[in-house]
């Protein structure tokens, strides 16, 4: 059973997620969080002991929830050009469904977080990494010639879908992205066990 303490920790934290997307982790303070909250100063230092604390908890919980809205559900598809379907899927349903009030957290916190050195910094990094890391192993186990550059273009696709939504107010951005990432995972693809490319890596087939 989740413990009150555990409920108004996560409930400091996604606010502050919230307000990290949109005014940067650096604009995260304690008095504004609890203001924000009506809470008081002494029981936000309760649970963060100083900023750095702050923004690094802030970092866990964006990645605790990409892990859960992402990675999680895509990973009940066999490993390969399934998986990586949904990852793509869920990675895109997650970015234009704003699940935090400025976008894609990960896109507002390394813009500014890119050039300044420091535990908060490494932790963002290590983040983006694992996921990259992700994409590319189920590029390769899905049999698709330099999963690197397979795994970069989805994240970046994903990034410039963001930006354009964001940014451009584009209304296509996500539509053109999905359909970019289809033809890209098509034209990459090797036939395995006989099976026609696109039948393995369309997204959302069907439709």
């Amino acid at each position: 059973m989740v413990g009150k303490a555990s409920r108004t920790r996560y409930a400091i934290l996604q606010h502050a997620a919230d307000r990290a997307s949109m005014d940067g982790l650096e604009g995260l303070t304690i008095g504004s969080l609890a203001s924000d909250l009506q809470m008081s100063k002494s029981g936000l230092f309760a649970h963060f002991g100083s900023k750095e604390d702050l923004q690094l908890a802030v970092v866990e919980h964006a990645a605790a929830r990409f892990a859960e809205e992402i990675v999680a559900p895509a990973q009940q598809a066999p490993a390969g050009g399934e998986r990586l379907r949904a990852y793509c899927e869920h990675y895109l349903d997650h970015l234009e469904h704003s699940v935090f009030a400025g976008g894609c957290f990960w896109a507002a916190a390394a813009c500014e977080f890119d050039d300044r050195p420091g535990a908060v910094r490494d932790a963002i990094a290590d983040g983006v990494r694992v996921w990259l890391a992700e994409l590319e192993r189920q590029a390769r186990l899905a049999g698709l010639p330099r999963p690197a550059e397979v795994a970069f273009e989805i994240y970046s696709l994903g990034l410039g879908a963001n930006a354009c939504t964001r940014l451009l107010h584009d209304t296509r951005a996500f539509a053109l992205t999905r359909a970019t990432i289809q033809q890209l995972l098509a034209a990459r693809a090797t036939t395995i066990n006989g099976e026609p490319p696109a039948s393995r890596v369309n997204l959302r087939a069907g439709e």
